[in-house]
Protein backbone atom coordinates (compact mmCIF):
# COMPACT_ATOMS: atom_id res chain seq x y z
CA UNK A 1 0.00 0.00 0.00
CA UNK A 2 1.18 3.47 -0.81
CA UNK A 3 1.31 5.70 2.30
CA UNK A 4 0.73 8.81 0.18
CA UNK A 5 -2.44 7.36 -1.29
CA UNK A 6 -3.69 6.55 2.21
CA UNK A 7 -2.98 10.13 3.32
CA UNK A 8 -4.73 11.58 0.28
CA UNK A 9 -7.74 9.34 0.82
CA UNK A 10 -7.92 10.35 4.49
CA UNK A 11 -7.70 14.06 3.69
CA UNK A 12 -10.33 13.78 0.97
CA UNK A 13 -12.59 11.92 3.39
CA UNK A 14 -12.23 14.72 5.94
CA UNK A 15 -12.85 17.36 3.27
CA UNK A 16 -15.99 15.69 1.91
CA UNK A 17 -17.21 15.00 5.45
CA UNK A 18 -16.92 18.69 6.31
CA UNK A 19 -18.58 19.68 3.04
CA UNK A 20 -21.34 17.18 3.79
CA UNK A 21 -21.88 18.66 7.24
CA UNK A 22 -22.25 22.09 5.65
CA UNK A 23 -24.71 20.76 3.06
CA UNK A 24 -26.71 18.96 5.74
CA UNK A 25 -26.95 22.03 7.96
CA UNK A 26 -27.94 24.21 5.00
CA UNK A 27 -30.52 21.69 3.84
CA UNK A 28 -32.01 21.38 7.30
CA UNK A 29 -32.16 25.15 7.78
CA UNK A 30 -33.70 25.80 4.35
CA UNK A 31 -35.89 22.67 4.49
CA UNK A 32 -34.45 21.56 1.16
CA UNK A 33 -34.23 17.83 0.63
CA UNK A 34 -31.51 17.79 -2.05
CA UNK A 35 -28.70 19.42 -0.03
CA UNK A 36 -29.76 17.52 3.09
CA UNK A 37 -29.54 14.10 1.42
CA UNK A 38 -26.35 15.03 -0.40
CA UNK A 39 -24.81 16.17 2.87
CA UNK A 40 -25.65 12.92 4.60
CA UNK A 41 -24.32 10.97 1.62
CA UNK A 42 -21.08 12.99 1.64
CA UNK A 43 -20.57 12.25 5.32
CA UNK A 44 -21.23 8.51 4.94
CA UNK A 45 -19.74 7.44 1.61
CA UNK A 46 -16.03 7.56 2.64
CA UNK A 47 -16.66 4.58 4.91
CA UNK A 48 -17.59 2.46 1.89
CA UNK A 49 -15.12 3.72 -0.73
CA UNK A 50 -11.39 3.03 -0.76
CA UNK A 51 -8.77 4.83 -2.78
CA UNK A 52 -8.06 8.50 -3.29
CA UNK A 53 -9.21 8.73 -6.90
CA UNK A 54 -12.46 6.88 -6.23
CA UNK A 55 -13.12 9.07 -3.19
CA UNK A 56 -12.52 12.19 -5.25
CA UNK A 57 -14.77 11.11 -8.13
CA UNK A 58 -17.65 9.88 -5.98
CA UNK A 59 -17.43 12.89 -3.66
CA UNK A 60 -17.42 15.36 -6.53
CA UNK A 61 -20.42 13.63 -8.12
CA UNK A 62 -22.41 13.70 -4.88
CA UNK A 63 -21.41 17.32 -4.19
CA UNK A 64 -22.73 18.35 -7.63
CA UNK A 65 -26.17 16.78 -7.12
CA UNK A 66 -27.81 19.81 -5.41
CA UNK A 67 -26.86 22.04 -8.34
CA UNK A 68 -28.58 19.79 -10.88
CA UNK A 69 -31.49 18.34 -8.87
CA UNK A 70 -33.76 20.93 -7.27
CA UNK A 71 -37.15 19.45 -6.46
Amino acid sequence: MNPNADTASLLLSVFFGALGAGYALYGRKQRAISPLLSGVALMVFPYFVSGALTTLLVGAAIAAVPYFWRP
